[in-house]
């Protein structure tokens, strides 16, 4: 493993700080999150046309620019420092590369360019509070009840004349009140033979109700759909097994998420060391006293810690990858794929989300009063620590099913 960052790849961070520093500033932020949609998409369009963000992990053959899920964390990381409300997360990291694996040829033709150009959202939807059990964050559902189990609840789809038809109720689908494309997964086949599968909604589809929530970070927009038999694609085709698809999706996901979340603190701590050389007490600077030297020290080591742990899961799901497209599909390797999913995500993930939320209490604490202030921004990245752990955790779990995965406390053999 060669640590060094190429070329390519810090230019893509350097462009991508240098556009956030000046189009995502706290007064952009707090105007965008305002809107209906809780972006800007004047900001959405010029990432796109000027640095390719949406289409950066897409293959060139669908109008993406070729790269891999590191470069695409290290974008994260960028878009993570300043909190910038865009749906990167939703449409580039979960949506788009559920399509890239599981549609027909038709549907990645027709869908990823779009989404590769900027001009077309999407938002993948789980039913229930289990985004975390779909990707296999948290724990391990081979019969996927968390979409409803083949009972009333959740998501179900049933053959309809001439296609599918879905109906149901999400409730916490991220950028879903405003992407133009729903990847939705549903239930289907009743009870007895019940599996997931994954159908294609369209943003104006008849049948489908779509409002945004009040979430706890506003930051990162969320949408409540309902769906009264509506219209829908089926994604792919009834052979695909769409669980081992949302396992892999949940460790790239786990380390653009990490590597965001590790951006957002070393941004706070940056700040907050600013703030300590400069505010004065007694007659000297705060940052000079060796209480506050202390608590500072210990959230670098902190951050820079869950910053090596996050590189090494994007690393590792870039190398993942590539090895699923060149190794020969038998058992023992999807297997043994299986068997890794979730742990150097997973664990990277709860170390960059207890880094994050070390780092922002300590900015809000030492920020004094104005750090308590609704009016700083100090509080939205504590918010943010606070709201992926609610919907990609919490820590303990995300520790829990990473050594579940490793075999960690399974007694040895004879």
């Amino acid at each position: 493993m060669d640590a060094r960052f190429t070329d390519e790849q810090d230019e893509i961070r350097r462009t991508l700080r240098e556009l956030l520093g000046k189009r995502c500033g706290p007064e952009e932020l707090r105007a965008a999150v305002d809107t209906p949609a809780g972006h800007d998409p004047a900001l959405w369009t010029t990432l796109a046309e000027q640095l390719g963000l949406p289409g950066l992990a897409l293959p060139e053959a669908y109008g993406g620019v070729g790269c891999t899920a590191t470069e695409l964390a290290l974008a994260c990381e960028e878009t993570g420092r300043t909190l910038a409300p865009t749906p990167l997360l939703a449409t580039a990291v979960l949506a788009a590369p559920l399509l890239l694996a599981l549609g027909t040829g038709a549907q990645r033709a027709e869908l990823l360019p779009r989404i590769a150009s900027g001009a077309l959202t999407a938002a993948l939807a789980v039913p229930g509070p289990a985004l975390a059990t779909a990707l296999a964050l948290t724990g391990h559902d081979p019969r996927g009840e968390w979409a409803g189990g083949g009972r009333a609840g959740g998501v179900q789809a049933r053959r309809a004349e001439g296609g599918w038809q879905v109906y149901g109720q999400v409730d916490q689908v991220l950028d879903g009140h405003s992407a133009q494309l729903l990847v939705v997964a549903a239930h289907a086949g009743g009870f007895a033979r019940s599996r997931v599968l994954l159908f294609l909604v369209r943003g104006d589809a008849a049948g489908l109700t779509r409002v945004r929530q009040t979430a706890l970070d506003a930051t990162r927009p969320q949408g409540r759909i309902q769906l009264r038999h509506v219209s829908a694609e089926l994604l792919g085709d009834e052979t695909v097994d769409t669980l081992p698809a949302l396992a892999r999706l949940g460790d790239t996901a786990a380390a653009c998420l990490a590597i965001e979340a590790v951006g957002a603190a070393g941004r706070v701590l940056e700040r907050t060391v600013e703030y300590v050389g400069q505010r004065e007490q007694f007659g000297r600077p705060v940052g000079s006293f060796q209480a506050v030297k202390h608590r500072l020290a210990d959230a670098y080591v902190q951050v820079q810690a869950a910053r090596s742990a996050a590189y090494y899961a994007a690393w590792a799901a870039a190398a993942e990858a590539t090895a699923t497209v060149t190794a020969t599909a038998t058992a023992t390797a999807t297997a043994t794929a299986t068997a890794r999913e979730g742990t150097a995500g997973g664990l990277a993930l709860a170390q960059a989300l207890e880094a994050l939320r070390r780092t922002a209490a300590e900015g809000i604490q030492l920020h004094g009063g104005i750090g308590f202030t609704w009016d700083h921004e100090a509080h939205l990245y504590f918010k943010r620590a606070a709201g992926d752990e609610l919907l990609f955790g919490p820590v303990h779990r995300l520790r829990a099913h990473a050594a579940d995965a490793a075999h960690v406390f399974e007694e040895a053999g004879p």
